[in-house]
């Protein structure tokens, strides 16, 4: 399951782009300047934002180590930034002047490439700020930069479609029509396909103007080389896709679209997890999060959604993965893919016209399917109705050996995202936003007033809940 935690909506032009850090957010637009924000509360740096561009900025990324911010701009230039301080580190001017699309370090921190609307793409050493080497695409604009999880090589996307591998001497190693209208993203997943010894794969993704995402996989071998080897097509859009994006465990894949939507795969077996929906324009970027699944989407409507899955085994291929215990809170998405996961993929269209969420499910009986849904279908009744008793069933027998201090004092449920008090007792967000909105300032618990209204996140219980959930919902 996947839902909406925050909305940042600060910039004043369309954004741009979105990275993580292990503990930041940083967001660029084409209002001129970068935004750092905490992943503890969202909160924006004091520091923030950044100023320095004279125009647009197009791109933003993290060093591996975090330390370190890159961000490029119309201006012709690519500058470095202390994500400690906020201040300037260096200015790195792209050869020729042309106006800096992208730019991303290697994962060893020592190469950060830049690429042009001249067909430029220039690497710097990350350390010395010099211009180690630098090489071109004909007739088109890089707008698309990733290197492999190993470091090894990084790939280029350019408005004229092509696909490019170059090496960390900037050889050329390969170059392929990947797009017909142009390439806007591609991205590498960070977890290695596996392979024999002296063999390596990563698989990569690309996306474009003909409002498809492709899947490729790219493996190198000490004796035959280098190849990039088309794997499939995903094709949930219905306009130009502006940005992809890998989650950390390489089991998702983000894209959002001219059509204003962001689609959520499932890789291997592929499968559309969700579809989201809240931006009101263009959606222009997306990332995930290191080493935990969050979510940023940015757009031309000027905001960055955060979105969070609430287990990692909803990114695991079907929506079987969410938390049972938590099927009455499951949107129209996940009952569709509850849907395909049981075999009843003829049923989704059905579902989704008479809006069937997680509640409606519950409530379904065989009079409602007959009657309301109008499943003719006296077997794919019952089979819905089987299914859904066993839902009913294992959120019965979740929910008789749940530990005490899992509860939350004021619902007497399952806490599905704990926050500290400031009498010292964790509660369920919701049900403490709603208690001291009703104007009531004492604990809970002790009937005492509360030293403060700070709520804060209780992650180590969180995650002592979803191990108990991944553990007993088997």
């Amino acid at each position: 399951m996947v839902r909406l935690i925050h909305t940042l909506a600060d910039h004043g032009d369309d954004v741009s782009c979105c990275a993580f850090s292990a503990a930041l957010l940083a967001t660029c637009s084409l209002d001129k300047t970068i935004r750092l924000y905490s992943l503890s509360d969202f909160a924006e740096l004091p520091y923030s934002p950044l100023k320095f561009h004279t125009y647009a900025v197009h791109c933003c990324c993290f060093s591996p180590s975090g330390h370190v911010l890159a961000s490029c701009s119309t201006d012709g230039t690519t500058v470095l930034w202390s994500t400690h301080s906020g201040h300037t580190l260096t200015v790195l001017e792209q050869p020729g002047g042309s106006p800096v699309r992208v730019c991303c370090f290697s994962p060893d921190s020592a190469f950060l490439a830049s690429g042009a609307a001249d067909g430029s793409v220039v690497l710097w050493n990350a350390q010395t700020y010099k211009l180690y080497r630098c090489g071109s695409v004909k007739d088109s604009s890089l707008v698309a930069c990733a290197f492999s999880p190993d470091g090894g090589l990084f790939v280029t996307g350019s408005s004229g479609g092509d696909l490019t591998v170059w090496d960390d001497r900037m050889r050329c190693l390969h170059s392929e029509k990947a797009h017909d209208l142009g390439i806007t993203c591609c991205s590498f997943s960070s977890q290695p396909l596996s392979g024999g010894e002296g063999l390596q794969s990563f698989q990569l993704a690309s996306c474009g103007q003909d409002c498809e995402v492709k899947l490729w996989v790219v493996t190198v071998t000490r004796v035959l080389g280098f190849e990039l080897k088309y794997k499939s097509t995903l094709s949930g859009h219905c306009a130009p896709v502006l940005a992809c994006a890998f989650s950390h465990d390489g089991k998702m894949l983000a894209s959002g679209s001219v059509d204003k939507s962001v689609i959520i795969y499932g890789i291997g077996p592929q499968s559309v997890l969700h579809t989201l929906t809240q931006h009101t324009r263009y959606v222009t970027t997306c990332a995930f999060a290191p080493n935990t699944l969050l979510l940023a989407t940015g757009s031309m409507d000027k905001t960055v959604n955060i979105w969070q899955f609430d287990l990692e085994a909803s990114c695991q291929g079907s929506v079987n993965a969410p938390l049972r215990h938590f099927t009455e809170d499951w949107s129209e998405e996940d009952v569709s893919g509850w849907l395909r996961a049981q075999g009843l993929e003829d049923l989704v269209g059905i579902f989704r016209a008479n809006n069937i969420d997680g509640k409606e499910l519950l409530h379904l009986t065989k009079e409602s399917l007959a009657g309301d849904l109008k499943i003719e279908s006296l077997g794919l009744r019952s089979k819905v109705l089987r299914s859904i008793e066993e839902l009913r069933a294992k959120m019965d027998s979740l929910s008789s050996g749940i530990p005490d201090e899992f509860i939350c004092p004021i619902t007497r449920e399952l806490m599905k995202d704990p926050v500290i008090a400031s009498d010292g007792y964790s509660y369920e967000r919701e049900a403490m936003e709603n208690w001291i909105h009703k104007k009531k300032r004492t604990s809970p618990m002790t009937n005492l007033a509360l030293p403060s209204l700070v709520l804060t996140p209780n992650r180590t219980l969180k995650m002592a809940i979803n191990r108990w959930l991944e553990t007993h919902e088997k």
